[in-house]
């Protein structure tokens, strides 16, 4: 199977929110949750990768914790690429509240035209390292890069065969680039929260 699977890394505190992001809420449910919802139209497999498993107990999510811990983003996307059933998998953050399925289905029209490694967008300069598509076959190099002490993940993209979708080309989709919006700090929420009512925060000190 080509496509099929989606991978959400989770955990991790936030110096900047003041708490776990997984505690973000959308539409009275945690925003993961939110998020399954709209995967389910284009992938069969949802994986969670989350160091509080007991957190979506009552889901369909697959739920597996970090295999080589501690290293960041890297080591998420390391279990759930070995836990994807599908070739290319689809990675994308849990503090990434809007997601544009249009866009996805475009990365996987493009990885079909010319299949790569990974699929990520560019923005100036600048790489969204998620909203991408990574190739199941990476796990042994990233497990040989995270051996050798690193764990940029930036720098690691660097040496991959990856396809480029330019800022040019994403806009056509997401105009306002709202599609790669972070929430890292409550400042970023409330903006967020303005333009989505149903939106809530929820942190383990508010009850």
């Amino acid at each position: 199977m080509e496509f099929g699977s989606a991978v959400i890394l989770a955990g991790g505190k936030s110096s900047r929110m003041g708490f776990d992001k997984q505690f973000l809420q959308a539409k009275n449910s945690y925003l993961l949750c939110h998020h399954q919802h709209q995967l389910a139209e284009v992938f069969n497999q949802i994986i969670v990768v989350s160091n509080v498993p007991e957190l979506y107990a009552n889901t369909s999510f697959e739920l597996v914790r970090d295999e080589i811990p501690g290293k960041g983003p890297l080591g998420g996307i390391h279990i759930g690429l070995k836990t994807a059933r599908s070739q290319q998998v689809y990675l994308l953050a849990c503090d990434m509240p809007n997601i544009h399925l249009g866009y996805i289905r475009f990365m996987q029209q493009r990885l079909r035209e010319a299949p790569a490694q990974a699929c990520i967008t560019r923005f100036g300069d600048w790489i969204e390292p998620f909203n991408a598509f990574y190739s199941r076959s990476l796990v042994p190099e990233i497990k040989h890069y995270l051996g050798r002490g690193h764990h940029s993940l930036f720098h690691f993209l660097k040496e991959l065969d990856t396809l480029y979708i330019e800022e040019q080309e994403a806009r056509r989709f997401s105009p306002d680039w709202s599609m790669f919006l972070n929430l890292n700090t409550r400042e970023n929420f409330e903006a967020w929260h303005s333009s989505d009512p149903n939106s809530m925060l929820l942190s383990p000190t508010d009850g």
